[in-house]
């Protein structure tokens, strides 16, 4: 379907759209992180917070709506906005219902049932209109996009991206948009301040973007088109916010709910697909961005709370920054901070995290995940230039960084990190800079999961922790080479005390057991 649209410097708006039907199937919330977390808390069901969802015509211009039958909601639980006019009834003049509408709302419903409204409008007016002016503040502070501009060229990117930027910027609102079915991925989920959504599992865009080769999409979530996958996001993105409001990740509730905190528990929870990559000095994988949603991890780094660094100091722009004194070592190995990074030209400003990696389990590695998310600012071109290092703060030597030069998101992932004190860097480059200062979300985890072997009476109990999720119990049948490990996915876990549990049936002829989480 194509559309002509007067929006600055380009004529021609490619919208794709794919049929999602109805709501998230129990098998992809359980994927996502969604039924466990509500199953241990089923108060966080999104209430309060509201979702703004620009849809464009289906089969015409008038089919955008989203029917409130589909919810099972009275009208007046959503709002509709075209450019002849508003209202909170439905059936109206301003349009007509939409499956594909219908379909994404009930998907964003399916893991935030609680969210008490949907606003619903014709995304060309949406655009055009209110995101190209900045002049208008729709209130809400995620905005579910399941459609795209299709393919343009770089030039016509570059201005989409500057319009999603400013309003997202201006009014603190988190996109989150489609990458695209197909090809490169396409506007609005290349903009800086938003998160593009690709779909895991099935046909969808891949980065990196055409305009400088930035690092899209940011997430990728189950679904057979992209249209399915971004509201599982959004919606997950309305628990984390509902949960930063409430007080769930301590008291500073306005940097907990800030769109960079999000944001950044949400890349830094997702779960790694086997053959998940990067080529440095990308920080993400073109394909799956930072992996596969998974909005439990996500919380649980979020209730871990607010870390403020251990130290700042500053190191001239072409020096090293390796581990500095005073390293007071944070007391929890999860969590995240909202803060601000100075630099001037001279030197480079350092925000120092430090960590003792310690267990009890020996020879046992941890696995280490850290993202970096700032923003592109209000009406400005580029973007500071932020790093993120990790060093062994004991020798000083560097293990790991993320030194992207286009992206404003840096991402390091070690499967097998040994235990020991780190330093966990967040580096603002002197030079040339858009600002002196720059806020900045981090969030980190760090863990070590044992699996326990237990014989009784009843059989084998295998147990391990809850948190973190994603692990798949596999066995194999002794020493044999090489070895062949089975996933054992008819034997579905029991939580307790934090705690899952697995009995397996004496002589089932298995006799080594190991997590995966790959």
């Amino acid at each position: 379907m194509k559309r002509v649209v007067p929006a600055r410097g380009f004529w021609l708006l490619a919208v794709s759209l794919v049929l999602a039907g109805g709501g998230a199937r129990a098998e992809v919330r359980d994927q996502v992180g969604a039924t466990l977390l509500q199953a241990m808390d089923s108060s966080l069901d999104g209430s309060g917070i509201a979702v703004l969802q620009p849809e464009v015509g289906e089969m015409t211009a008038t089919n955008w709506q989203v029917n409130p039958s589909v919810l099972g909601q009275a009208s007046a639980a959503l709002t509709y906005s075209a450019s002849t006019g508003s209202t909170n009834r439905f059936p109206n003049a301003l349009g007509a219902s939409s499956g594909h509408a219908g379909g994404v709302a009930g998907i964003f419903h399916s893991i935030a049932a609680g969210a008490p409204r949907v606003d619903n409008c014709e995304a060309i007016y949406f655009y055009s209109q209110i995101v190209t002016f900045s002049a208008t503040n729709f209130a809400d502070s995620l905005a579910n996009q399941s459609f795209t501009f299709g393919n343009v060229t770089a030039v016509a990117q570059t201005n989409i991206d500057w319009n999603y930027d400013n309003y997202a910027s201006q009014f603190n609102t988190l996109f989150v948009s489609a990458a695209n079915n197909s090809g490169a991925v396409s506007p609005p989920a290349t903009s800086y301040n938003g998160l593009g959504v690709g779909a895991y599992g099935g046909s969808s865009s891949v980065g990196p973007t055409i305009d400088c080769g930035r690092a899209k999409p940011d997430l990728t979530a189950p679904g057979g088109a992209t249209s399915f996958s971004t509201p599982l996001v959004t919606g997950a993105a309305a628990l984390l916010r509902q949960a930063g409001l409430r007080g769930d990740g301590g008291s500073d509730t306005n940097a907990a709910v800030d769109m960079r905190v999000i944001k950044a528990l949400l890349l830094n929870g997702a779960i790694k697909p086997a053959d998940w990559t990067n080529q440095v000095p990308s920080p993400l994988d073109p394909r799956y961005g930072a992996g596969v949603l998974n909005v439990f991890n996500a919380y649980r780094q979020l209730a871990a709370g607010k870390q403020v660094c251990s130290a700042l100091t500053f190191s001239g722009t072409n020096s090293p920054h390796g581990p500095a004194g005073g390293r007071n070592a944070l007391g929890v190995f999860s969590g995240w901070d909202f803060n601000t990074n100075s630099s001037v030209v001279a030197s480079n400003g350092v925000n120092h995290y430090y960590f003792n990696l310690t267990h009890g389990v020996p020879g046992a590695d941890f696995t280490a995940t850290a993202t970096l998310v700032w923003n592109r600012h209000l009406r400005k071109q580029g973007i500071n230039n932020l790093d993120l290092f990790l060093y062994d703060a004991g020798s000083g030597a560097l293990v790991a960084c993320s030194t992207s030069r286009v992206d404003n998101v840096e991402h390091i992932y070690l499967p097998r990190l040994a235990p020991g004190s780190y330093d966990l860097q967040v580096v603002k480059l002197g030079g040339p800079m858009i600002s002196a200062t720059e806020p900045y979300a981090l969030a980190f985890e760090f863990f070590s999961t044992p699996l326990s072997v237990a014989v009784s009476a009843g059989g084998t109990v295998l147990t391990w922790p809850v948190y973190p999720d994603g692990f798949t119990l596999q066995a194999a049948a002794g020493l044999e080479s090489p070895r062949v490990w089975t996933a054992l996915t008819n034997f579905t876990p029991v939580v307790t005390n934090g705690q899952n549990c697995v009995v397996l049936p004496l002589g089932e002829g298995m006799q080594i057991y190991r997590l995966s989480r790959q």
